[in-house]
This record gives C-alpha cells, sequence and structure tokens, in this order.
C-alpha cells in the first residue's frame, strides 16, 4: 500500500466534532427548520449556536475562508421562507455572494467582494438557508484533498491528520462536525461526493440541468459542473432537491418532487470493483461495497457484475480535459477570474495541468468529440446491462492522509496519486447523470468510507429512495457517538 494511505489509529484527541447542549443539538437541517418552524428555538439562536461552534472547530478544521457572521445575525431576525428557514449555511469560494470574495482557493485571485449573487447562490438561498460565509476548496477545484503549497490545509473532523476531500472540503468538514447542519458544495469531478465520502456524508451531484448551472459551464466546452450540498442525512438532500426543484423547475427532466422514503420497488444494481485506472481498489473499500451488495440481497434487491461502461480512453479524455481547464484558467484568468488575477501566484497542480495541455494540445478536438458522446455511452451501458442503479466505491482508496495529494509533492507522482484515488466519479459529470455518496463503510481505525450509487438521468428519486433504506437499514456512523 502507498506509504501515507496508511495512518494513526483513531483517538479522541484526533476527532474533532461540535455537537453539545445547544440550539442545534444533533439534529439535521429538516430538524432545525422544524424547530424553527415550531417557535421552540429562535432562527438567532441557531445563527448564534452555529458561530460558536465554527470558532470552537475551525481552528483545528482551516475550513472557512471568508465570515460573514454578522450579516447572518441581522437576517436570522426575519430569516426568508423556504424548507430550510433560518437554517444556518455557508456558500464554497466558488460561488458569488454579494458582498463576498470568491477567490477560488487561490491566491492567484483578488479578494474582491462580487457584487451580486451568482444564479445558483440564489437557488440555494430560496429554500431559507442563511449563509455563514465561504467555505474553503482547493485551488480552482482541481485536486481532491483541500490543500495549498502555502497555506494551512483544511482537515477531516473524524480524525485531522487526514485528509477532507475535496474540492468541497470545507464544507463537507463543517458539516461533518457539526458546526454547520447543511453547506452548499459543486462537482466538477467528484468535488461533491469525495469529500462526502471521506467526511461519512450524503453527497448527491444531481443530474445535468437539475439545478441552476454554474456560472462557468457558459464557457466550458463540456459542462461537467453541478452545484447540490453535502449533508448528514438523506432527508436534507431530499429536501434541498424538492426546494431547489420549487424554486426552478428543471428543463427537460422529470420532476423530483419530495423524496420522504424508501420505496417498495426491488431494484437490479450493477456492481463495478475497479476503474478504468488500472490501480485496483484497496482492499478496504472493496470489502465496503462488497458488504453493501450483500445488504442489498437480504433487502431484497439483484446485484449483477456489469463491466466498466468506458476503458482508456475515457480516462485520458478526462485527464486532457482537466488539463484544458487549468491551461485556460492560467492563460485567461484575467478575462475570466478577474482584471488582476496573477498566473504567477497559481499553485504547481494547475501549472503542470496547463503545462500538460500544451504538450498534448492536438488532443483536444477529437477529447471533446469523445466527452461528448460519453452520456449516450452512458445510456447505452445502462440499456445494455438492464440496470436501474450501479454500485461502485467512491474513490480509489481509503481516504489519505494530509500530504499524499498534497500540490507540493513532486510531479507527476502527485498527479498518479490523484487520478488512482478520483478514478470513479468522473464519468457522471462528463455523462451528466446523477450519483450519491454515501457514509456506508467504515475503516479498521473507524474512519468513513463511501458508497457510490450511479443513477439513470433525471432519476434522482431512485437513488434518494434507496439511500433512505439502507439509512433506515443501518443508520450512519455519527462523529459524536
Amino acid at each position: 500500500m502507498p506509504q501515507g494511505r496508511q495512518g494513526h489509529p483513531l483517538t479522541e484527541h484526533g476527532r474533532v466534532h461540535a455537537f453539545g447542549d445547544d440550539a442545534l443539538g444533533d439534529l439535521d437541517a429538516v430538524g432545525v427548520a422544524a424547530s424553527i418552524a415550531a417557535g421552540e428555538i429562535s432562527a438567532r439562536e441557531a445563527i448564534e449556536a452555529a458561530i460558536a461552534r465554527i470558532e470552537r472547530v475551525d481552528p483545528a478544521l482551516n475550513a472557512v475562508v471568508v465570515r460573514d457572521f454578522e450579516r447572518a445575525l441581522e437576517q436570522s431576525d426575519s430569516p426568508a421562507p423556504g424548507v430550510f428557514s433560518g437554517v444556518p449555511s455557508m456558500v464554497k469560494d466558488n460561488t458569488d455572494v454579494a458582498g463576498l470574495p470568491s477567490r477560488q482557493g487561490s491566491l492567484a485571485v483578488p479578494a474582491t467582494p462580487a457584487t451580486a449573487d451568482a444564479p445558483f447562490t440564489t437557488q440555494l438561498l430560496s429554500t431559507g438557508l442563511l449563509t455563514l460565509g465561504k467555505t474553503t476548496m482547493p485551488e480552482f477545484g482541481f485536486n481532491a484533498t483541500t490543500e495549498h503549497p502555502t497555506l494551512p490545509p483544511t482537515r477531516n473532523p473524524w480524525h485531522t491528520a487526514y485528509s477532507s476531500g475535496a474540492s468541497s472540503g470545507g464544507a463537507a468538514a463543517l458539516v461533518a462536525s457539526g458546526a454547520l447542519p447543511i453547506a452548499h458544495a459543486n462537482d466538477g469531478g467528484g468535488s461533491i461526493r469525495i469529500p462526502a465520502a471521506a467526511c461519512g456524508l450524503v453527497g448527491l451531484k444531481p443530474t445535468r440541468g437539475r439545478v441552476v448551472d454554474a456560472v462557468e459551464a457558459k464557457t466550458m466546452p463540456v459542462n461537467i459542473v453541478s452545484n447540490g450540498v453535502v449533508t448528514r442525512s438523506v432527508r436534507d438532500t431530499a429536501h434541498f432537491l424538492a426546494g431547489a426543484e420549487a424554486h426552478q423547475p428543471a428543463k427537460g427532466l422529470p420532476p423530483v418532487g419530495l423524496v420522504e422514503g424508501p420505496s417498495d420497488r426491488r431494484l437490479r444494481v450493477g456492481l463495478i470493483l475497479d476503474s478504468v485506472t488500472g490501480t485496483p481498489t484497496d482492499d478496504e473499500t472493496r470489502a465496503a461495497v462488497e458488504a453493501t451488495a450483500r445488504r442489498l440481497e437480504k433487502l431484497g434487491h439483484t446485484i449483477v457484475p456489469v463491466p466498466l461502461p468506458v476503458g482508456e480512453t475515457f480516462k485520458r479524455d478526462f485527464q486532457h480535459y482537466w488539463a484544458l481547464l487549468a491551461f485556460a484558467t492560467q492563460r485567461f484568468g484575467r478575462r475570466v477570474m478577474h482584471p488582476d488575477f496573477d498566473s504567477s501566484k497559481t499553485d504547481p497542480l494547475t501549472q503542470f495541468l496547463a503545462g500538460r495541455f500544451l504538450r498534448q494540445a492536438w488532443r483536444t478536438p477529437m477529447t471533446i468529440r469523445n466527452l461528448k458522446r460519453s452520456e449516450k455511452v452512458y445510456r447505452d451501458s445502462f440499456a445494455a446491462e438492464g440496470v436501474d442503479v450501479v454500485l461502485s466505491p467512491t474513490v480509489g482508496y481509503t481516504t489519505p492522509e494530509i500530504g499524499y495529494l498534497s500540490p507540493a509533492v513532486e510531479f507527476p507522482e502527485m498527479f498518479e496519486r490523484l487520478v488512482a484515488y478520483a478514478a470513479f466519479t468522473p464519468l457522471n459529470n462528463t455523462a451528466g447523470a446523477p450519483a450519491v455518496s454515501l457514509p456506508l463503510g467504515r475503516t479498521a481505525d473507524g474512519r468513513p468510507i463511501g458508497v457510490h450509487f450511479s443513477g439513470q438521468h433525471g432519476d434522482e428519486r431512485t437513488l434518494l429512495e434507496l439511500a433512505f433504506e439502507l439509512e433506515a437499514d443501518a443508520p450512519f456512523a455519527r462523529i459524536q457517538d
């Protein structure tokens, strides 16, 4: 096993959480909203409790990049209506909130306050959430760990020696630690699902077009980014999706509505254990997926091994597209990021990827054609195998220690580690299909292992119903227990 995957035994010293006897208690976002609606607590008390919790855990976790506490307190006196009215949350550092900077996790981007909310921020806040600021992320979301070569890393609350995943690593760390009940996340190659797996959360990447597109989607040859949330319960994710849909229904997709529990429908579940990278899934991750398959069979579902829908070409194409996005950021940052963007301050991963693109720029037209075709390939694979969902690992190996995927590690070794880790999630981004990571496994020392379910386009309902069933069958591990 590569150095860095094995770590220290999990001790109470290494675990960080903020759960306690305050207004938030151990409630999820739906529970907090219900308590506010019932008059048991006020929205201001919920915000005050979240602020106190953030101040308690963030020195250890480093998950907050911008604080906006005073405005949240002011807004808590008259929170907007919605499914999460008055519930505290935060927005990721790559999505604009009026009055706050969006630095994309990079020192190259000036800390200039945004003049308006991003379209998705408007949709997010339409659910009644109150944002307390911005959460950390790796530079431009290119990494699968929230680390920077010169800034403190964001740490995993289950054990602070380990990564919180990425790119929504700050959001995941705060929700897992209990500082927030729910937080914004987005996903361009696994950035909702990977930190959810690392931090023991529910992380649903919706179907492309289900929620309002990220601003970056307009300039992407292939739109791979989906917005969403990370949560501690399936019902929080289901209520978010229903609330977002109430604000702006998705065009061309069947409505999801509010999913409130399991279905009686028994599913045909495809099983995949290894990825296209050629690196075998590690033993603990494989065991977690196989144990989930056995649970599903006991619940009456049918498990069938299925082949990978894509091969080595997909791996090469996604890596090239990754590099294209880095090159575009590095070369055109002043146009697409900020007039004062400073390309000399980007981190080594961005620079490595940009250089990789230049050496292989000739691949670009074919890469874009192939990735656009991946939606059809994905759809055809479901039809050919006759499956309703596909079960797989979320990542290629258990959550690494801080430093293992750091951009300070020498290239190309670091990039090879990164590709092997973020091995299963990218296809859903290029295909535009929904997928969810659920906290169904544990390492020998007690840290979470995520298990991944991929669904058919527009069928978040089936994923949520199955997630409800698994959560009811064996409640997810809680960091405070």
